[in-house]
């Protein structure tokens, strides 16, 4: 269910088309595959490494977005006395990708896949991450199979990573499986999905993790007419990505016990920071209590609430500023996700993520008690420069379009007043700063002829929202 719709004008839709042309301009996002990454992608999808180990014998599936077809893992989950045993499976890129080869040079001079309302631009040609390498159902797939022992309070105890063949049963989303798990159809594997799920959300809860369930925007193209809704998440959405985040968790302890590997990393947050996202909630009519943790707090939203999907949204500032972080001979002196409050690796997306074929790698490695492969050694210490620059790219493409979408619900509004709270102000200038309404969410710069009143309430006047600059500008009305 939408928590907010918004109709854009008649007119808007043409100009956010252009505006996102030259928003892939300027960021230079990659058009096109050249047409021998085409031709590597077409000869190698029919010759795949494939693995002796069979495992087509567990009813694997996939849950994703319907319309999902680059389909990176499938799950099975048995219970296993008083715990369970996970069985995950991650599409194997490295059967299909050889070192240097045309698709390999490609993929890393893209690093991931980018998102945009009108168009994906996939990491992988889709001859191999819709086709050939993807889990797709009823098709037997290279993979690397994660076996993961899990106690009956959620903690993962034990956990093997090798390669086999699986094959998918079903092709199933999000909201399918919710209505079966709501109506207790649903098979024995999706109830435990469910139930270690929860148990890991305690986890979670318990060491002071963060884990935010952000609804997803999307800009709905129908008859001609642009719609942007934003939907919150189901929580089998929450369920799925712990697994995800339990493997993660899994490769970090795998690469940390062998001294090499590539782990996620993020340094803690400071007071300025929670000082901001305070203000933040009180723009938005949301008590922080004092004493109460981020962890605490971001728990206790609910993404079907408008102002909580915006507190949530403007959450993910405590994400920023992670990389990554390759080592060998050792560890490194800082391995901790400090939003997880644990060591992590990105391990589960290999179709979308560059690294996560190098971390892949190194847990069937280690987990064979086999030396690393040497490509991996020789290149895993540029892995994170490349991400790091692909993760920028990333979120500056998402940020330009959000302020354009920002700029276009407001563009005809020029004049029009407000309220809001001043959530930031500038440390060199205190008459700038920004602003969040309280009704739309939107956040904007906001200038004033005298010092403004941080985290106070205010009223502002919009006096600038161009599309095509993707710039929301106010200014102080009292």
């Amino acid at each position: 269910m939408p928590l907010q719709k918004v109709h854009f004008a008649e007119d808007v839709p043409e100009v956010l088309r252009a505006s996102l042309q030259t928003i892939r301009r300027e960021l230079e996002v990659p058009a096109e595959f050249p047409p021998e990454v085409v031709a590597a992608a077409l000869a190698a999808k029919d010759n795949p490494r494939l693995p002796k180990l069979d495992r087509t014998d567990l009813e694997f599936v996939t849950i994703d977005p319907p319309d999902s077809m680059d389909l990176d893992q499938a799950l099975h989950i048995e219970r296993a006395g008083d715990g369970y045993t996970v069985h995950y499976a991650i599409a194997d890129v490295a059967a299909f990708v050889q070192p240097g080869d045309p698709i390999d040079v490609e993929a890393r001079k893209r690093g991931e896949t980018l998102y945009a309302p009108d168009k994906r631009t996939p990491l992988h040609p889709p001859e191999l991450s819709e086709g050939a390498a993807s889990l797709l159902p009823d098709a037997v797939r290279p993979a690397l199979l994660w076996t993961i022992t899990v106690d009956a309070s959620g903690e993962g105890t034990d956990v093997v990573c090798e390669r086999a063949l699986v094959k998918s049963r079903a092709k199933l989303n999000y909201a399918g499986v919710q209505k079966d798990l709501d109506a207790g159809t649903a098979s024995e594997s999706l109830q435990l999905l469910r139930e270690v799920g929860k148990l890991r959300e305690q986890r979670e809860l318990e060491r002071g993790g963060v884990n935010l369930p952000i609804p997803d925007q999307e800009v709905v193209t129908a008859d001609g007419q642009w719609t942007l809704e934003f939907r919150a998440p189901l929580p089998v959405e929450g369920w799925n990505a712990q697994i995800s985040l339990l493997t993660g968790m899994a490769a970090a302890h795998l690469m940390m016990y062998g001294e090499i590997g590539i782990l996620r990393t993020l340094p803690e947050s400071h007071d300025d920071l929670r000082r901001k996202l305070e203000n933040t909630a009180k723009a938005l009519g949301i008590e922080w209590p004092v004493g109460t943790s981020y962890a605490e707090f971001i728990h206790g939203l609910d993404p079907k609430v408008p102002a909580h999907a915006a507190m949530l949204a403007a959450c993910t500032v405590l994400f920023r500023g992670a990389g990554y972080t390759s080592f060998s001979g050792g560890v490194p002196e800082s391995p901790e996700h400090a939003a997880m409050k644990s060591e992590y690796a990105h391990v589960t997306a290999p179709l979308r993520r560059l690294v996560d074929r190098w971390t892949g790698e190194i847990c069937v490695a280690l987990c064979a008690d086999a030396p690393v492969p040497d490509w991996v050694r020789e290149s895993m210490d540029e892995i994170p420069k490349i991400m790091e620059e692909c993760d920028r790219k990333a979120h500056a493409y998402e940020r330009a379009i959000v302020s354009m979408v920002e700029a276009a619900l407001v563009h005809d509004q020029v004049g029009t007043t407000f309220d809001g709270v001043v959530v930031d102000v500038d440390d060199r200038d205190p008459n700038r700063g920004v602003v969040t309404l309280s009704t739309l969410a939107i956040e904007g710069k906001v200038k004033s002829s005298t010092p403004l009143p941080l985290g106070q309430a205010v009223r502002v006047k919009l006096v600038d929202a161009d599309i095509t600059k993707r710039t929301i500008a106010f200014e102080l009305a009292n």
